[in-house]
């Protein structure tokens, strides 16, 4: 299931939030939000993605640990060179979610859960060491699948384990985040306001609950004349970019875009269509990550979900990626 961008999904727990009046507004402002004005940005100027390049295959039809639903976000860990993917949990409720580690060739490494987290559109990876920590969604305000997490979660993937969960931004609505492996920041989306906003920071400061000083925060520019289904995101130096698009069993009917958004201004700097595995049964694009190789290419990464069959009850994990940058 995708995030529609042009609904509003709120339980009654996110009615109750949204209607707190003063209450509300003063909790999100201890967590460091904005709430108007255009956008605010301190990041160093970079390259960009050449969005209208060929992409290429990393591994396509891998089966993530839980098979019958298709993939979210993903992120990457480039210190320790690990993939992690995030689905909702066969039988869960919809919004408890399953990490699952895979590695270049898309096979499984391991798992964890996390219950009643939200939906998975996008996530970030912190390497310590070798070790890798998740950051995610938790605290869904719905135990079905519209269900949106209103907090971060930070903790240690450990195959098998429990995650030991520490909270950030607790009391948010619609929140997510992504990380830049190479810049070693992270971003985060929720509605501040009933819009969608992005914040910027060090990723060392977010560990540290501290965002008082984001490095850029500004509203999710339009991406199209018509409402679009976000699917995911991810941030590279000076730029954000996002995935929109649907799923579709007749390939002509592709409508997947990339966005790149220029993080210093709010606003779009270029758009393009992918038709990234458009031989794909049923593509929909399902999350962005960046990863630089140990060859030193710097990636753009695009997934999709799959299947073998429009009867068939698996779903398939399938990566992407471009990798001309330009200035």
């Amino acid at each position: 299931m995708s995030e529609q961008v042009s609904r509003d999904l709120v339980s009654r727990r996110s009615l109750l939030r949204l209607g707190g009046g003063l209450a509300a507004t003063t909790a999100l402002l201890g967590t460091g939000a904005v709430f108007a004005g255009p956008a605010s940005a301190a990041i160093p100027v970079s390259k960009r993605f050449d969005l209208t390049k060929p992409s290429y295959d990393e591994f396509r039809g891998k089966i993530l640990h839980e098979a019958h639903h298709v993939m979210q976000g993903f992120a990457f860990d480039n210190q320790n060179v690990r993939i992690f993917i995030v689905n909702a949990r066969d039988g869960g409720t919809g919004d408890d979610l399953c990490v699952t580690q895979v590695n270049f060739s898309g096979e499984i490494q391991g798992s964890m859960h996390l219950g009643n987290a939200g939906h998975g559109v996008s996530i970030g990876v912190e390497p310590v060491g070798t070790d890798s920590y998740i950051w995610m969604e938790c605290d869904s305000d719905d135990p079905t699948s519209a269900g949106r997490g209103t907090a971060l979660a930070r903790f240690k993937f450990v195959n098998g384990g429990t995650p030991s969960v520490k909270k950030f931004l607790t009391g948010s609505d619609t929140i997510t985040c992504a990380t830049d492996p190479i810049t070693k920041r992270i971003a985060v989306r929720r509605k501040e306001g009933g819009k969608m906003f992005i914040s910027v920071y060090p990723l060392a400061s977010a560990a540290a609950g501290d965002f008082s000083a984001p490095l850029a925060h500004f509203p999710q520019p339009a991406l199209a004349a018509e409402p679009v289904t976000f699917q995911g995101y991810t941030i590279h130096g000076q730029y954000l970019y996002t995935l929109d698009g649907n799923g579709h069993a007749d390939p002509a009917d592709i409508d997947s875009y990339v966005t790149c958004i220029d993080m210093n201004t709010g606003k779009v700097k270029s758009r393009a269509l992918t038709k990234a595995g458009e031989s794909l049964v049923f593509r929909e694009p399902e999350g962005l990550g960046i990863y630089r190789s140990l060859a030193g290419e710097t990636r753009l990464y695009m997934g999709f979900g799959s299947r073998s069959s429009m009867t068939n009850v698996n779903r398939y994990a399938n990566l992407f990626y471009k990798n001309v940058l330009i200035d």
